[in-house]
């Protein structure tokens, strides 16, 4: 188990809600655009101009990863996308693993990636999330690994995984070497059940804005994201 409180992952649809998150205390920074999928892509021009103002932060700024968007367990095309968002310059990218029996191979097709760029599998609660893809993450070099949902109507992610379960998962992440993140249409209530569990991180769209995971990043929603994680409101960790 983490000695230190998660951190805080916010998935911010735009340039605008960048900055949002960023002086909200953001620890990780997550380009996603929610119209389009659970780990819906940024665009290429729209990637470049955040990796540019991401730069000009300068040096306590908080990390900053990307979704490569919701594409099909073909190799090839998991690995295209996943390079699309990498040569953009974000420096972790968040590459989803949908339950397939070609998870594996995808896995395998991003090793030479992982040599240069943070990956992030994502595993999907509401999937019958495969534990056994977590060593193969290992070897290929990834640098984390975190669960999600993938149908945002079928319940957050602690309506399909126990803590037991997502103990478990953090526990054997982290024997190989593994970040651990947990994400899924959390609530903030669901703050103190989920850090027990000890994750790196907890990641959050919904329940930092206002109107709904499509609406707006709201100042005070990230503050009180913050103070439930029991940070410092407005200094992300570095």
């Amino acid at each position: 188990m983490s000695e230190s409180p998660p951190g805080l992952l916010a998935s911010v649809a735009d340039l605008h809600e960048m900055g949002v998150a960023r002086a909200g205390g953001a620890d990780i920074v997550d380009l996603k655009q929610p119209a389009f999928g659970a780990l819906g892509a940024w665009s290429q021009d729209a990637l470049v101009a955040a990796v540019m103002l991401w730069n000009a932060w300068g040096e306590h700024r908080p990390a900053l990863s990307a979704t490569a968007g919701d594409q099909p367990m073909v190799p090839a095309l998991l690995l295209a996308a996943a390079q699309r968002i990498a040569s953009a310059g974000v420096p972790m990218v968040k590459v989803g693993l949908f339950a397939s029996p070609h998870a594996a191979s995808c896995v395998e097709a991003l090793a030479p990636l992982a040599i240069h760029t943070r990956l992030i599998g994502v595993l999907f609660a509401d999937e019958g999330p495969d534990f056994d893809l977590i060593p193969a993450l290992g070897r290929a070099g990834f640098a984390g690994v975190m669960i999600d949902t993938a149908d945002k109507k079928a319940g957050s992610l602690t309506a399909h995984l126990d803590p037991l379960t997502l103990s478990q998962f953090v526990g054997e992440a982290r024997q190989h070497g593994l970040m651990t993140g947990l994400a899924g249409s959390l609530r903030l209530d669901d703050i103190p059940g989920l850090a027990a569990v000890g994750p790196d991180y907890l990641g959050f769209r919904g329940a930092l804005c206002s109107g709904g995971r499509t609406g707006r990043l709201d100042p005070e929603k990230l503050a009180a994201a913050r103070a439930r994680l029991g940070l410092p409101t407005g200094f992300p960790r570095g």
